[in-house]
């Protein structure tokens, strides 16, 4: 009962109006009219800032993922003891209530426009995410596997690297794919605070009302996410 009232609450606070939006639908019409017909002219351009913008997803995906494991085993609770894990947490959790477009905004002003600012800024708030998830990984290791393993005289480390990493490493890989995949997305917007990518291009595009070229834009970012996401798919099937 609380829940469905929360929910109502939070539907009434955004003002949601079903007639509205109902009432909207030429207005819906009329835009995707104006996408067609595509002009494929700048496809070779669009293509190229797609590229740019992937690059750097992976790119700052990898530089999180290299930050985000050491945190991460300092934030699980089982690896390190709680004056180390609750602050280590603190921090992530702090990390991530920092909005992508505020970090990109930071890093622009730090070291200027392109795409090295995009990829520091998806690192930076990737390791909020990755760190979370590595942590909650590691704590629900079996802890049996663990105390086997220590008995036979392994140190701390050869505890973690034999009898904790074998059991996280299939989900650490599925989540930091689907960080991947998630950071593609982010990273089309980072343009329009001039942090590379596809996203200059979105804002160039729409603020000059050239619909038919957002629909290239948007052809391109749907092709590249859905081959993404298959990727992704593909790669967790794997791992497990």
């Amino acid at each position: 009962m609380a829940i469905s009232g929360l929910l109502f609450w939070a539907l009434r606070w955004s003002e949601f109006d079903l007639g509205v939006l109902v009432s909207s639908g030429p207005r819906f019409s009329e835009f995707f009219a104006r996408l067609v017909p595509p002009d494929w002219s700048v496809t070779t351009l669009v293509l190229k800032s797609a590229i740019e913008t992937l690059m750097i997803a992976l790119a700052g995906t990898a530089l999180a993922v290299v930050f985000s494991l050491p945190v991460g085993f300092l934030a699980a609770s089982n690896v390190s003891p709680p004056w180390i894990a609750q602050p280590m947490k603190l921090l992530l959790g702090l990390i991530r209530s920092v909005p992508l477009i505020v970090v990109a905004m930071l890093f622009v002003s730090a070291v200027g426009l392109g795409p090295f600012p995009g990829m520091l800024a998806i690192a930076f708030h990737s390791i909020g995410m990755l760190g979370k998830f590595y942590a909650e990984e590691f704590e629900t290791a079996d802890p049996g596997i663990l105390e086997a393993v220590s008995g036979t005289g392994a140190t701390k480390g050869q505890t973690l690297r034999y009898g904790l990493l074998p059991q996280s490493i299939p989900q650490v890989v599925a989540f930091t794919v689907y960080r991947l995949e998630m950071n593609f997305r982010d990273a089309a917007v980072l343009g329009l605070v001039g942090a590379g990518g596809i996203g200059y291009y979105i804002q160039l595009y729409v603020r000059g009302f050239q619909y038919e070229r957002v629909a290239v834009l948007l052809t391109v970012i749907v092709v590249m996410v859905v081959a993404l996401d298959n990727m992704t798919f593909w790669i967790r099937k794997w791992v497990r």
